[in-house]
């Protein structure tokens, strides 16, 4: 047999390698920038969109429009970025306290047995400035993670002097997943052709219980076979040489064309903040 054909994750089961990957491949000017480039544009984004006052809403119409921007010369689908981005919305809502605990006029007044709650504007406006700033701020993340490949981001991390440790083990942490996912589908796949399937419902196996017990049981299967995976793994590193660093065959060399897209994006966000708090400055 060709070397070629052989399965990459065992004898049985190929492993799934884009399960997590949110990497998308084009040829784009922002494909082609230097990673440490692409990590500082997004944390100084997301830096100065938290400094955003509340309500500015000039402010995050010019960076979602960046973010559009960038999208755009990236080659990207809108909605991957936008739809992507709706998963940080759930967490969001736990900022919905200050509904009723920023002082202001009221807006809406709901009564709950003996609670009154009271819903101000200062605290509606907050609570939508929190949402948007949020939302913006994954939208960039997103965006860096889909234009920049994964050891491009650890090797970006490393040169940023981020510590070699943490570096480590986030790239540890991403690269287990697939291997949790893969032996996740093996068990999966072997408990549906130990288990028959009931009629007119297309589940496999019995009641209730039994599903929760065989559920259990590939739980504590998947920890132990994870774990034992996870030593192998580990030792054949070792024994090629690894050293507690992440190494890439990319040159990375900032090149003159990086210098200017980086000036570039932090100069259009340093104009936004700018122009937001000239416009406060004018209103008070």
């Amino acid at each position: 047999m060709h070397l070629f054909n052989l399965p990459i994750s065992g004898p049985h089961l190929p492993m799934h390698a884009n399960t997590f990957d949110r990497y998308i491949r084009r040829e784009s000017l922002v494909h082609r920038l230097d990673p440490r480039l692409k990590v500082v544009v997004a944390l100084v984004f997301i830096l100065a969109t938290a400094l955003l006052p509340d309500g500015a809403w000039l402010g995050f119409a010019l960076s979602w429009l960046l973010v559009l921007g960038l999208t755009q010369l990236a080659r990207l689908p809108y909605r991957v970025v936008f739809m992507r981005a709706l998963v940080i919305v759930p967490f969001l809502l736990a900022a919905a306290t200050v509904l009723v605990n920023v002082p202001g006029t009221a807006v809406f007044t709901w009564q709950i047995g003996p609670l009154t709650l009271t819903i101000t504007d200062a605290g509606l406006v907050r609570f939508v400035s929190i949402l948007i700033r949020g939302w913006l701020a994954v939208q960039m993340a997103i965006l860096l993670t889909a234009v920049t490949a994964f050891p491009d981001l650890l090797h970006a991390l490393t040169h940023l002097h981020v510590p070699a440790i943490l570096v480590s083990i986030i790239g540890f942490m991403y690269r287990y997943l697939f291997v949790l996912a893969d032996e996740a589908q093996r068990l999966l796949r072997a408990r549906q052709a130990r288990s028959a399937r009931l009629p007119g419902t297309g589940l496999h196996g019995g009641s209730l219980f039994w599903r929760a017990k065989v559920t259990g049981h590939m739980v504590g299967q998947l920890f132990s076979r994870s774990l034992e995976r996870s030593d192998r793994v580990y030792n054949a590193m070792l024994a090629r040489g690894y050293q507690g660093r992440m190494l890439t065959i990319n040159p990375h060399v900032m090149t003159r064309f990086d210098w200017l897209a980086g000036g570039t994006a932090v100069s259009m966000i340093i104009l936004i903040q700018l122009i937001v708090h000239s416009n406060i400055c004018k209103l008070c």
